[in-house]
């Protein structure tokens, strides 16, 4: 192979970050981050996220306040034109790094393919 992997990936992350995909994100993001009510329901989105996944996690139980206080958070953020932008660029960037990997690991799934059990 006349590149190193590394350098593929080196420059695949480049390239990424050329994408429209990831200006998009880039750019709606910083509208988020320019808007004090967008940046604090943003950050307060993310944080309650974070600490039920948390406790997802570690097997422990979410409560019934828990689910209803992020659910109602969560028609908070619907309701922001500039989160809901952001989350729908995230969204978009997902896609791309979703096929992605998908490419990157064809040459596994062809292998393991190829010698799983006949029937």
């Amino acid at each position: 192979m006349a590149e190193n992997l590394y350098d593929i990936a080196n420059n695949l992350e480049s390239n990424l970050r050329q994408s429209e995909q990831y200006n998009e994100l880039k750019n709606a993001y910083q509208v988020v981050k320019d808007t004090p009510a967008s940046q604090e329901l943003f950050d307060k989105f993310r944080m309650i996220q974070l600490e039920l996944q948390q406790k997802q996690m570690q097997g422990q139980e979410i409560t019934e306040t828990e689910v209803e206080a992020a659910q109602k958070l969560a028609q908070e953020v619907q309701g922001n034109e500039h989160i809901s932008a952001l989350i729908e660029s995230e969204q978009r960037m997902s896609v791309v790094i979703n096929d992605l990997n998908e490419i990157i690991t064809g040459p596994l799934r062809d292998l393991y393919q190829d010698e799983a059990p006949k029937a």
